[in-house]
């Protein structure tokens, strides 16, 4: 995201804040589809996405005249949006293990088609036995490209955490692949 797209945000919020009702709108229509998302991103359930934006919304509605940077709209809002959806996996994460169980078995006994077809697995299985603190910080640092610093803001926690768990997630992905014979 931009300066320009940072100063609009931060635009909207201060007219919203100033009692424009269609600032507001505005807002949603610019990141009502990020929050769904981010929030399916953290999730993997098309439905609870959307529950969990219009809940986020729902609470940046009553919220929003207590940010005191409009121009970290977009940090604040998308914690919100990780915070219910967090929520949301830990009250879901005994059917979530079940399944991510049922999909490892599964993919475990498909016969492999190459040799990069079994490292992709090899990795999204070594992902997927990753606590759910370092998926998130290999989601958000490899795949959304958020630097250290983003990454501790919207998971609310230090830099320092942030590297921590990026770095034994990474050893922990080196110690499982290890072992994994592949041609190029």
């Amino acid at each position: 995201m931009g300066k320009q797209d940072k100063a609009v945000d931060k635009q909207l919020v201060e007219q919203y804040q100033l009692g424009d009702g269609m600032a507001l709108q505005k807002l949603v229509k610019r990141w009502h589809k990020a929050f769904c998302e981010k929030a399916y991103w953290l999730t993997k359930d098309a439905e609870a996405s959307k529950d969990i934006a219009q809940e986020s919304w729902n609470t940046i509605m009553v919220k929003i005249n207590t940010l005191k940077n409009p121009g970290s709209f977009q940090s604040w809002a998308f914690r919100i949006v990780f915070t219910k959806a967090m929520d949301w996996v830990r009250a879901n994460q005994r059917n979530r293990n079940k399944l991510e169980s049922y999909y490892r078995c599964r993919d475990a006994n498909e016969e492999e088609k190459d040799g990069n077809e079994t490292l992709r697995k090899a990795l999204l299985l070594a992902v997927k036995s990753l606590p759910t603190e370092q998926q998130m910080v290999l989601r958000l640092f490899y795949v959304e490209s958020y630097s250290l610093k983003e990454m501790s803001k919207i998971l609310k926690i230090s830099v320092g955490t942030a590297k921590s768990r990026l770095f034994h997630a990474r050893e922990k992905l080196k110690q499982q692949l290890k072992n994994i014979n592949y041609e190029n």
